[in-house]
């Protein structure tokens, strides 16, 4: 019973005003988002809508990350949408539990602590490229459909209206902060903008212009679909995929939030948390989804740190769903597009432009490709992926110019090679070339006191170096090598050293041992 009640930490202290507010804001922007995710996936906008209710409780519940949102996105809406146009959303409904039990299992075996692995400058370019996303997401909202039902720009009466609307909202959120912080600006911002269009009678684009928000309690339903190989083979490498940028989203924004709230979550518990609710969307009509930057950053904006926020967000979005659907569908489309649009302001690392001349430029390279792959393409993973990447080859490269060798001669005519910086795949060539094997003395000292050997590479460059000794007959010394790389090296007891009190104990990456 104690581990359940740690789960929502009594210890924290909680603002339950600030709480519950800042998750009614969130509820009220999830409304558009869900629907148009759902819409991009070929979908219902109800299972959307279903999707962020399960989503957003069950990982405000379980997650790893107080105040982080979680529910349907576009990243995982662009991954289905080709399944759910060829087989529609029974298969849906089963890839989004398959690919929940895949994030679980990532969980399970400790896989979210890789997200380490994602330099800064990938982070920043994912976060830029997902802050101009947002923004150009918002573009939509200013069209409208003609008489012959075809969507087009806006123009004259209609297009200013929504415009002045919008920037009314963004003038509040801007400006509200400043003057007092006991209300939630963007929830201010979009209430004022209600009042405005019901008092004034203004005829603007609202909610219920996308969709009906109108529905029941998500239903419990298996999906229906044969259970054959056949069929896994088909759902599989969507899963893997939905899993896979579903969790490098989620990771990333915890580690964003994590950086701005100066404290740190679970990425394992994330992990499971997420999958968790994917199995359960799945199950209830749900399109699956993952963490959401825009709608954490307005919770976080608000004030929000507990649990109680994200929970109050997805209970909100649920009895907006079964009762208030009337009146939310009456929200003016513009205070929410202000909202995002501002979330998009605030997304955007603006401080990384500053850095262009103080990065190096690799970095500059590996920020900006990451940010086009994210615009261009809307795949997040993948642009995370190839920012991981280029900066591991960067690295590499860097690495395999700063291996280096001191040579000296003692009194004994030993002569003596004492290394610096990692051997490994990328620095053999360079460390080889250090050695004047022929015309070195009869006896020669290799030290590792400096340097590492870092892979199977670094292991088979000692054992070629020391056959080539061997062949000139002459006596090589290997000082200051880790157990692993005694074990690895062929004529191992003929060439080390082995020295309990000073050798290391580092592991050398590789499957023989």
């Amino acid at each position: 019973m104690k581990k359940v009640l740690n789960l929502f930490d009594f210890s924290q202290k909680v603002n339950y005003k600030t709480e519950i507010l800042a998750g009614l804001t969130v509820a009220l922007a999830l409304i558009p988002e869900a629907v148009a995710f759902a819409m991009i996936a070929k979908l219902s906008p109800l299972t959307g809508l279903y999707a962020a209710f399960v989503m957003g409780l069950i990982t405000a519940i379980l997650g790893g990350r107080p105040g982080m949102i979680s529910g349907a996105t576009g990243a995982v809406a662009v991954v289905i949408v080709g399944l759910s146009v060829s087989h529609g959303p029974e298969y849906i409904f089963a890839t989004v539990v398959l690919a929940g039990i895949l994030q679980v299992l990532a969980g399970v075996f400790k896989l979210g602590k890789l997200i380490r692995l994602v330099p800064h400058s990938v982070i920043f370019g994912f976060v830029n490229g997902l802050a101009i996303i947002i923004f150009m997401s918002q573009l939509a909202q200013f069209k409208t459909l003609n008489a012959a039902g075809e969507t087009v720009w806006m123009t004259g009466q209609p297009l200013y209206i929504f415009l002045g609307l919008v920037l009314i909202t963004m003038l509040i959120i801007w400006g509200l902060p400043k003057l007092t912080k006991v209300f939630p600006s963007s929830l201010a911002a979009i209430l004022a903008i209600f009042g405005i269009v019901i008092a004034f009678g203004i005829d603007t684009k609202s909610v219920g212009d996308m969709a009906s928000i109108s529905g029941g309690f998500p239903p419990f339903h298996i999906p229906m679909v044969p259970l054959s190989y056949e069929t896994l083979s088909l759902i599989f490498p969507y899963a893997l995929i939905m899993a896979g940028v579903g969790l490098i989203e989620s990771l990333l924004t915890l580690n964003i939030v994590d950086e701005i709230t100066e404290t740190r979550g679970s990425g394992n518990k994330e992990c499971v948390a997420q999958g968790t609710a994917n199995i359960f969307s799945g199950f209830f009509s749900g399109m699956g989804g993952c963490a959401m930057l825009g709608q954490s950053l307005i919770n976080i904006s608000s004030g929000a740190r507990a649990r109680l926020s994200g929970i109050t967000a997805a209970i909100m979005l649920l009895v907006f769903i079964m009762f208030g659907a009337d009146l939310i569908e009456k929200l003016p489309m513009a205070a929410l597009t202000g909202v995002m649009v501002m979330v998009a302001v605030g997304t955007f690392e603006w401080a990384s432009l500053k850095t262009f001349n103080k990065m190096p430029k690799s970095d500059v390279i590996v920020m900006v490709l990451v940010t086009g792959v994210t615009v261009v393409l809307h795949n997040l993973a993948l642009a995370v992926l190839v920012g991981v990447i280029i900066s591991a080859l960067v690295f590499a490269w860097d690495n395999a110019k700063r291996i280096r060798a001191r040579k000296r001669i003692d009194e004994n005519g030993v002569k003596h090679y004492e290394i610096y910086g990692p051997l490994f795949f990328g620095s053999v060539s360079t460390f080889n070339s250090k050695f004047d094997i022929l015309n070195d003395p009869e006896e020669v000292i290799i030290d590792f006191s400096e340097s590492r050997v870092v892979d199977m590479s670094g292991i088979e460059a000692l054992n070629k170096l020391t056959e080539r000794y061997l062949k000139q007959g002459k006596t090589l010394h290997l000082r200051h090598l880790s157990s692993d790389c005694r074990r690895l090296l062929d004529n191992a007891d003929e060439i080390i050293e082995v020295n309990i009190l000073e050798d290391p104990t580092y592991k050398v990456a590789t499957d023989r041992i």
